[in-house]
């Protein structure tokens, strides 16, 4: 199996399962992970989707270059928009995502950490899109989420220079949130808990909210602020969140 698929503690759990080739991304590969989030996004009883890649060298080294070569400039763009539509599909689930890079994470699986709501490293973690090497940019997203996470300056010096970034380097940038100590897999599980307790309805409003920030003029991320946060209020959650503030106790949300 390519991709495993699974729930633990709570969460959703896939593992790029190719270890022998560094968990590189095929189309039908590619296709197998698009199933997997449509999978996920109907599961009711997950907080969160962790995602990592089998063995200690790779979380994902990128495209089967071999599929790459010989396809017409129809067959590349809608290979390109393929990709994206698939890692896009992160940004509509309901359940934030969290990325769990274990070693190289080159091109499209760079792109795939950079589509995920979190990005947290092993101290082998190595990021890279040296597509540039081969004369091509990125095509799975990273000229755009890339300079949103850590600025234009920084992301186009990576993307024009093609050089590797190291974990230590990743997180002092902000390309990922924390470097884990011990196994990487735990670590995901713990830092999902430091948000999955909380009102999925709150949080899936919260993550709308700072993603159009990116894309929105001001005025009208402002508007969307003031809409989501109306809606929070109606919800049951909310409610009980303040009862629970005034009466000193812990909230108990029914993510409704």
């Amino acid at each position: 199996m390519t991709i495993v698929l699974e729930k633990r503690n709570g969460c959703a759990l896939l593992t790029l399962n190719r270890p022998e080739a560094l968990n590189a991304l095929s189309f039908d590969i590619l296709r197998e992970i698009g199933e997997a989030f449509d999978e996920v996004a109907g599961w009711k009883d997950v907080r969160a989707l962790l995602i990592t890649g089998a063995g200690e060298k790779a979380f994902c080294a990128g495209a089967d270059i071999k599929e790459l070569r010989n396809r017409t400039l129809t067959q590349q763009k809608r290979g390109a928009e393929f990709g994206q539509s698939v890692f896009g599909k992160l940004d509509n689930l309901a359940i934030a995502s969290i990325a769990l890079v274990n070693g190289y994470a080159f091109g499209g699986g760079a792109e795939l950490a950079l589509a995920s709501t979190f990005r947290l490293a092993g101290a082998n973690a190595v990021f890279g899109l040296p597509e540039i090497k081969l004369g091509l940019i990125p095509g799975y997203g990273g000229t755009q989420r890339l300079p949103r996470l850590i600025g234009e300056g920084r992301a186009l010096e990576i993307i024009m220079t093609g050089r590797s970034v190291k974990a230590e380097e990743a997180e002092r940038i902000g390309l990922v949130s924390m470097i884990a100590d011990g196994d990487l897999i735990e670590a995901g599980f713990d830092f999902a808990g430091r948000f999955t307790r909380y009102s999925l309805p709150a949080l899936e409003f919260a993550r709308r909210a700072v993603q159009r920030s990116g894309d929105a003029p001001l005025h009208e991320g402002l508007q969307l602020e003031a809409d989501l946060s109306t809606l929070a209020y109606q919800t049951r959650d909310a409610e009980e969140g303040m009862a629970a503030f005034e009466e000193k106790r812990k909230p108990e949300f029914a993510d409704e």
